[in-house]
Parts: C-alpha cells; sequence; structure tokens
C-alpha cells in the first residue's frame, strides 16, 4: 500500500486568486488617495481618511494588522466586488470583512513558518508558466492580460503566492489525516450501483424537457458549481446565541427572497473564506460535494437557492451556480480561475485523470494500465531541517547508494516515511496514485535507476524503481475514483475545522469587530 506521504491528494478549497485580481488593479495602478481626488470626494472626507494612516486594527499572536494596510485592502475589495458587479456593503461592514479575511491569511502565513513551509520564486514563476499554458498564452501575454486589467504585476503575484501557501499548509497539515477506510470505499460503490451512478456503468436518464435536473438524477461527473452564505456559529454559544445566528441567517434569506443579490448579501453577512467573492466556493464534480449540501440543492436548478441548512461550522445558504458544462465567457473565466491550485499542471493532470477515469467507470471490459513498482527515501521540512539541507541529505544518501551500499538499508536508517521499516517499499503503484512530481520522476527513471533528489509538498525523495509491469486496472481505477471522491468531500470541512483549531488556539485581538473576536475564539 502506498504511504500517505506520497499519495495523491486535490485540492480544493484554496480562496480564489485570478477571479479576484481582475478586479482589484485599478486600486493598486494609482497613488493612494487618486481614486477619491477623481471621485471629486470633499475635503472632509480625504481628512477622514487620514485616521487609518496609522493604528491597529488587529494583533494576530504577535504580528500587527495596520490601519493602513487594512485600507488598502478594502481598496482593493471595493474594486473587486465592481468588477464582479456585486453591490459592496457600507464601509464599516465591508471592513470588517476585508479584516477577517487578512487575519485568516496571518495565520496561515504564521503556520506556515512554522512547518518551515514557503513558496519560492521557481515555484510561483512555474505556476505562472502552467497557467500561461493553460489558457494557450506565453507567459507576456498572460502579463499584458492582467496588466490590462489594471492588476499591478507584482501584486498579481504577491497574491498568487498566497494562494499556493495556504494549499501547501492545507497538503501538510489536513490532507495526511484524512483516512478513507476500504469499507467506506465498499460502501460508496454500493451506493453507486443501485443508483445507477458512474461506477454502476450506466449514465443517468435526461430529466424531461423544461424540467430542472436535480443531482440524484444527474452524473456524478456532472459539474456543480456552489455559493454560499455562512453564519458562522462559535462552538461555546449557548441556546439563546445560536438562535440570534439562527435569525441573523434567516434575515439573509429573507432578503435574498426579497429580491436582492446573493452574492451582495453575502459580501455583507458572510463569515466564510469566499464572501468578498459573492461566497462562491467553486465548482466540482457533484459528487466531491458533502452530502449535507447535495441534499439541500438536489432539486434545485443553477440559480436556485436553497432552504437555511445546519452543519457543525453554523448556519449555511446554497446557491446553485453552475449545473452541467459551463461555456462562453463563464468557462472562460474558470480557466483564468485555474490558479486555485499550487500548480495549474497538476491540475490539468488531474483533469485528464479524472476524465480517463469516468470513462472507466462507464464501460465494460478490461483497462490495461502500466504499474510501476518502487522505493523511496523521504526527508521532511520542518522546524529543524530547512529545504536546502533535506536536500543535502539526500544527495548524500544517494552518493552512497551509487557507491555501492544497499537502499533499502539506508531507507530503513533515513527515511522519514512509514514506508522505512520495509526498506522504502511502496508497492505497486497506478498512475495518479502519487503527487505529480513524484509520478514524473518516478516515470522518468528505467528499472535499477535512482533519482536525483525530488522536491514534494511533503519533503525531498529519492526514488527508485524496481520494476514494472501491466495489469487490467479497471476496478482498481473505480476503488481510486471512489477514493478520490470521498476525499473531496471531506477535504474542505476538515480544513474549515482545522483553521477553526489554529484560530482558537491563537491570540487575536480583532479592534473593529467583538463579534469577530468571539469567533476565533470559538
Amino acid at each position: 500500500m502506498l504511504c500517505l506521504s506520497v499519495k495523491r491528494r486535490l485540492a480544493v478549497c484554496a480562496l480564489p486568486v485570478l477571479g479576484m485580481l481582475a478586479a482589484v488593479g485599478a486600486s493598486y495602478a494609482q497613488p493612494s488617495g487618486s481614486g477619491a481626488a477623481a471621485a471629486g470626494q470633499p475635503a472632509q472626507g480625504q481628512q477622514a481618511s487620514k485616521r487609518f494612516v496609522d493604528g491597529i486594527a488587529a494583533v494576530v499572536n504577535k504580528q500587527v494588522i495596520t490601519l493602513y494596510q487594512l485600507e488598502q485592502e478594502l481598496k482593493a475589495a471595493k474594486a473587486q466586488l465592481a468588477m464582479q458587479n456585486i453591490q459592496a456593503p457600507d464601509d464599516d461592514t465591508l471592513r470588517r470583512q476585508v479584516l477577517q479575511r487578512m487575519i485568516t491569511e496571518e495565520l496561515i502565513k504564521q503556520e506556515a513558518r512554522r512547518l518551515n513551509v514557503a513558496v519560492n520564486d521557481n515555484q510561483l514563476d512555474q505556476a505562472i508558466t502552467n497557467i500561461a499554458q493553460r489558457n494557450n498564452m506565453t507567459q507576456s501575454q498572460l502579463r499584458a492580460e492582467i496588466e490590462k486589467s489594471g492588476v499591478s504585476w507584482d501584486y498579481y503575484r504577491q497574491s498568487l503566492r498566497q494562494e499556493i501557501l495556504t494549499d501547501l499548509v492545507r497538503q501538510r497539515e489536513v490532507d495526511s489525516r484524512i483516512m478513507i477506510s476500504d469499507n467506506e470505499v465498499d460502501a460508496f460503490l454500493r451506493s453507486q450501483s443501485v443508483t445507477g451512478g458512474f461506477v454502476g456503468g450506466a449514465q443517468a436518464a435526461p430529466a424531461p424537457q423544461g424540467q430542472p435536473q436535480s443531482n440524484a438524477q444527474a452524473s456524478p461527473m456532472q459539474p456543480l458549481g456552489l455559493a454560499q452564505i455562512l453564519v458562522q456559529v462559535p462552538e461555546s454559544a449557548s441556546p439563546s446565541q445560536v438562535e440570534e445566528y439562527r435569525r441573523e441567517a434567516q434575515d439573509a434569506l429573507s432578503r435574498i427572497k426579497a429580491g436582492q443579490d446573493f452574492a451582495a448579501v453575502a459580501a455583507a453577512v458572510s463569515d466564510g473564506p469566499g464572501a468578498l467573492e459573492g461566497g462562491d466556493m467553486g465548482v466540482r464534480p457533484a459528487q466531491g460535494w458533502p452530502d449535507l449540501f447535495l441534499q439541500a440543492v438536489q432539486n434545485l436548478s443553477a440559480g436556485d437557492v436553497s432552504d437555511i441548512i445546519r452543519s457543525g461550522n453554523g448556519f449555511h445558504i446554497l446557491k446553485v451556480t453552475t449545473r452541467g458544462q459551463p461555456s462562453g465567457q463563464a468557462a472562460s473565466q474558470q480557466a483564468l480561475q485555474g490558479a486555485q491550485q499550487p500548480s495549474p499542471a497538476q491540475a490539468s493532470q488531474a483533469n485528464a485523470r479524472r476524465n480517463d477515469m469516468a470513462a472507466v467507470f462507464q464501460s465494460e471490459g478490461p483497462m490495461m494500465v502500466t504499474q510501476t513498482r518502487a522505493r523511496h527515501i523521504l526527508i521532511k521540512i520542518d522546524q529543524g531541517t530547512t529545504d536546502e539541507r533535506a536536500r543535502t541529505r539526500l544527495e548524500d544518501i544517494r552518493q552512497r547508494i551509487l557507491a555501492g551500499e544497499d537502499f533499502g538499508d539506508l531507507a530503513r536508517r533515513y527515511s522519514e516515511d512509514a514506508s522505512a521499516p520495509l526498506g522504502g517499499e511502496l508497492g505497486w503503484l497506478s498512475p495518479g496514485e502519487t503527487v505529480p512530481p513524484f509520478e514524473q520522476a518516478m516515470d522518468n527513471l528505467q528499472p535499477g535507476d535512482i533519482s536525483e533528489p525530488v522536491r514534494t509538498p511533503f519533503g525531498w525523495h529519492l526514488i527508485t524503481v524496481d520494476e514494472r509491469r501491466t495489469e487490467d486496472m479497471e476496478e482498481e481505477f473505480k476503488r481510486m475514483r471512489a477514493r478520490e471522491v470521498l476525499f473531496e468531500r471531506q477535504v474542505g470541512p476538515a480544513f474549515d475545522d482545522w483553521l477553526s483549531q489554529v484560530r482558537a488556539q491563537a491570540y487575536i485581538d480583532n479592534r473593529l469587530d467583538p463579534r469577530g473576536n468571539q469567533l476565533n475564539r470559538n
């Protein structure tokens, strides 16, 4: 069995980047204050803004977020909402929303430093190259498009770096904790077989013309996009406080039913991470959403809004943004928003594998796949081991192997992976079972070869290939895809839980929003 440290994980909860970046450029492309002057604001308005040049908006452990930093991000948020045609709430409300996002980002940065996780310029440049390739552009063309929208290139890079960092931290702290048992896979496969799902080999019948296709009728591979308004409820909330939060959610739903735009209400009241993107949570294959969400929207068409649902995190209102393949401008926008992943090339490979597997689920007969039996030595990166030190250690170990020492013996002595007692043995690996950098390096090896040190989100690896074989993997691929679907269902809530724990253990003094402090210390 493949050890968890090299299991492929799907990034599904990173926050939007490029969709936001196209909106914030105007505020960063001009000197501070020029926008106000151009709009003809009165002098007293400019004087009032000076109050925010100095002072503290929040303290996150020992790190200060200044009022000046907050005001700059507030400008960006206003531009973002305007570009998305979302009505911005009043400045005080929006300022509180922006500050909550800044607090979250600062907590993630601090966790990254604790884990010794960083995004270097080479990684960032590679991500940008991949984004350009996915959109059939050169880097120069991509930069021109970004800057044409008014976004400074430096700000684009800074925002993308933060999103990559968030995903790397999630992979380290959350993904490895999600364990999908064989019994869960078996139960999922049985349920799909009974309902005619993707592993049962049958396509769902289309809904009658003019009627919405429910999630129960839709193929689990069909894209489903959701947005949410979340009213977060602290774990320590009393029954009376819970009712207060419920009334807040009910008020939000009433505003939507009265005709207010869902995205505008989300920007004003939602505690969810995508509040400033109108609550958008992205698009996934339908089965990738938590069961609670699927049940709430199963009979809704695109554009419809659910009733209030309760989870362990609070009260949710969901809107179906997409059912089925997007087209035209929406598809183009989603292509640009692919920067949500730490490596867009990896995301493309994941999508290709997903499409291949969809074909397997609906096919009959053998599917011949080349498998690789490999071993590895892992040196993790942590507070005591820098990135450079880990790589250097593996280079030394590699030279010892080339000089005649046994790979398995050195793996047992030095590898920081669960496979170490087995001499680094990973068993037979199928395509898609390991993270892309690992798989690419492994595929480039001939049996008996030793790789150069390979960097993945889990650390540095040496890899050797023992042998290869071709096997019928139809059933195994069905199980693999089932495991991925189950993982996708769990990773979002798991990341939210992890972030709540980080908040609860941190010292956070939100000086603009006492309620925010309560949420931080749930």
